[in-house]
């Protein structure tokens, strides 16, 4: 049997409020603390971590942004900072690439972390994994780490708060998850225990927003926590979490390599890695020929979860700019797990139906 290793969270904490539980948390894990996180997620949670810490008697040594990227720059930046202060746990807070910069720091100098999401856009909060980007922004690998977070606090109401893209983005990555684990499955069945598992979960991702996410969506654009949200929630992080560690990864197919081709593109690199991985789910549909009344039902839950369905709706792109995504997309590792070769005119011709249908939708 191949080797597999399985690295979960120690503790996931849910609901609404939870945030007000870091402070005891914190002090069960090191009394000196660094709070890493991007601009507005710092903005978002700098006073109540401040007085959650203060409260159990934890130091907070420094409050740094993330840096933008998660590059080795960034992360060896980080790693000599909270080295240099003599911290004893850092605390992560933002979206995925915030997260993924202060999971890797944490394992580099052998740190337990917190990760608190401030957007529910992926499961970077939970996952033992950092997706690292050059310094401009360019994909560069997606790196195993040797431990996962040691708590993370789920807060619907601080989640409720967020922009609602962000959320759409979050439903679009987690809906990835079935129906690219179901694509890969066609050419790599899934036969041992951990895939089986990973596939159920994905399913159960899948179930879950096509009944609440819709609701869940609706009402973070009204800014208000619901309990839609908190199914919605549990699938983006923790299903979506349980998906990735049982099947070590390797479950992307189409949607994620086009997303890799949107980050060669300086109009679509910043849109949002959920949304544009939901925009490729759809592609992906049509790239396995599925029959229009089928994607027509999916085009619809993408759309009343706020996922966009053409590539007007992410940016206006020339012929030059959308035929380099579509290479690059077909030249990405992941596009080689789905059944039958994709080259570039399939490609081309999968976006140009996904665009026609959507005039139906």
């Amino acid at each position: 049997m191949h080797e597999m290793n399985l690295v979960f969270p120690a503790r996931v904490l849910r609901g609404a409020g939870v945030l007000n539980q870091l402070g005891g948390l914190c002090a069960s894990l090191g009394q000196r603390a660094v709070l890493i996180g991007g601009h507005q997620a710092l903005r978002a949670v700098e006073t109540p971590v401040r007085e959650q810490l203060q409260a159990a008697g934890v130091t907070l040594l420094a409050q740094e942004w993330f840096g933008g990227e998660t590059s080795l720059t960034h992360i060896d930046r980080l790693a000599a900072l909270a080295t240099e202060l003599a911290a004893e746990v850092i605390i992560g807070v933002g979206g995925g690439k915030s997260l993924d910069t202060c999971k890797a720091v944490a394992a580099q100098i052998g740190l337990p972390l917190v990760t608190i999401p401030t957007i529910a856009a992926t499961c970077s909060a939970v996952t033992p994994l950092a997706i690292r980007y050059d310094d401009n922004g360019n994909f560069f690998d997606i790196f195993p780490l040797p431990q996962a977070p040691a708590a993370v606090l789920i807060d619907s109401e601080l989640l409720a708060k967020a922009p609602a893209r962000w959320l759409a983005a979050g439903l679009g990555d987690t809906l990835a998850k079935w129906y690219e684990f179901r694509a890969v499955s066609q050419r790599h069945p899934a036969r041992d225990g951990n895939a089986r598992s990973s596939l159920a979960h994905s399913k159960i991702c899948y179930d879950v927003i096509a009944e609440q996410g819709p609701n869940a969506y609706q009402a973070v654009l009204n800014g208000e926590s619901s309990a839609a949200l908190d199914q919605v929630l549990d699938a983006i992080f923790t299903w979506a979490g349980l998906t990735s560690l049982m099947s070590n990864g390797s479950h992307a197919a189409a949607a994620h390599a086009i997303y890799e081709g949107f980050t060669f593109c300086d109009k679509t690199r910043e849109f949002g890695h959920g949304l544009l991985v939901g925009f490729g789910n759809l592609c992906l549909l049509a790239l396995e020929n599925r029959p229009d009344a089928e994607l027509l039902n999916e085009m619809r839950l993408a759309r009343d979860c706020g996922v966009p369905l053409t590539l007007q709706a992410i940016a206006s792109l020339d012929d030059t700019e959308r035929a380099l995504i579509i290479k690059e997309s077909v030249h990405a590792p992941d596009m080689a797990m789905m059944a039958e070769p994709v080259n570039e005119a399939r490609l081309l011709a999968a976006i140009q139906r996904v665009e026609t249908l959507a005039e139906q939708v």
